[in-house]
């Protein structure tokens, strides 16, 4: 078992990871549950294959358990959802003692989390991911949302969980879209901060590809330690946190652009990623092969789905991103392999060459 501490101003826990871990959730959570009483959280592919496995764990602990089902996909991220399962708490009885587990992907886990945080002024929520892009990114560090029409995101809260269950054996269900789509984020915590999880791209990307169990745990754990310690550092994203959002700024406008039907998030954050750089690689902080090096880790995990945009449109939407301050769009710019930095000195025709950059690749 690998125990990874979080530790923030407002709550302090631990990210537990490893094979097994969600058939044992009882075990650790017990300790946690002073109330005895949980409500989990999760969307109908999850519960068919992986909550009866939770809810026995967590009975057999003498746990108090119920369920509730939330519609599954990015499209219901929104404010309706969120009151239809405060309604369905309040069904069920749910006081202000209740702990809400989630259990599912980043949208459940996004969607809980602000639930958990805004029902009866607030309640503890206990993460419990089933994708790689929750296990490596979402499901650590507090932040919760939904979107809006406008964007991705822009109505959300910081609230740091009890704890956080990862146990990577729950992987082998997901399609190879959904995968990859997570390696992403994972790829992503390499190239901001860990060159050495960089090179494991590099030099084991067939093993990590064919889901080999210890190259995945390893790839996992050493994301979460890269969040863990960006997170701890900087809980509300006042400075260093911001590195986390690189591919981050033109992936959400992506998003929302094609309304959240044609791109997984971990998709829209490696087209990010590779404008990213090529704003890097344009505005000379980074060099030629170390850019080619990034695209091609990027590239390599497997084609990206082809889509259909206006240029104009993606920078019209960068100025409305949560992330634009003052007018000024904010880039996270790879300065090399485990370095970058956060400028919005950015040319809008270096801006607008990159956007017209992918927008080419995806159109191939």
């Amino acid at each position: 078992m690998i125990r990874i501490p979080v530790a923030t101003p407002s709550r302090s826990y631990e990210a537990l990871i490893g094979s097994g871990v969600l058939a044992r959730a009882g075990e650790y959570l017990g300790k946690l549950l002073e109330n005895r009483r949980a409500i989990v959280v999760t969307v109908s592919p999850v519960r068919r294959r992986w909550a009866k496995m939770l809810l026995k764990s967590l009975s057999a602990a003498g746990i108090e358990t119920g369920l509730l089902e939330m519609p599954h996909g990015e499209r219901s991220k929104r404010i309706s959802t969120l009151e239809k399962l405060a309604e369905q708490l309040v069904k069920q009885g749910a006081d202000r003692d209740v702990t809400l587990i989630a259990l599912g992907g980043g949208v459940v886990g996004d969607v809980t989390g602000l639930l958990a945080s805004i029902y009866m002024r607030g309640v503890d929520v206990i993460q419990v991911p089933t994708t790689v892009l929750a296990q490596v990114d979402a499901a650590i560090g507090g932040k919760t949302g939904v979107n809006l029409v406008s964007g991705k995101n822009l109505l959300g809260t910081f609230h740091q969980p009890r704890a956080v269950l990862v146990d990577p054996a729950v992987l082998k269900t997901l399609s190879a879209r959904e995968y990859r789509a997570g390696l992403y984020e994972a790829l992503k915590c390499g190239i901001i901060g860990d060159p050495s999880l960089f090179g494991l791209f590099e030099e084991r990307r067939r093993e990590i590809l064919d889901r080999d169990p210890a190259v995945v745990e390893k790839v996992i754990a050493d994301s979460v330690r890269l969040k863990a310690s960006v997170v701890s550092a900087d809980e509300r994203e006042g400075g260093l946190r911001q590195i986390l959002n690189f591919g981050h700024t033109i992936g959400h406008a992506l998003e929302a652009e094609t309304r959240y039907t044609q791109l997984l998030h971990g998709e829209a954050v490696a087209w990010g990623m590779i404008a990213a750089t090529h704003i890097a690689l344009s505005t000379g902080k980074l060099d030629r092969a170390t850019a080619e090096r990034i695209s091609d880790s990027i590239l390599g995990l497997g084609k990206l789905p082809r889509m259909q945009f206006k240029t104009a449109n993606i920078e019209k939407r960068l100025r409305s991103d949560k992330k634009t301050r003052h007018g000024l769009v904010h880039f996270v710019l790879p300065r090399a392999i485990g370095k970058v930095e956060i400028t919005s000195e950015v040319p809008e025709a270096i801006v607008r060459s990159a956007i017209d950059e992918i927008r080419k690749l995806a159109r191939s």
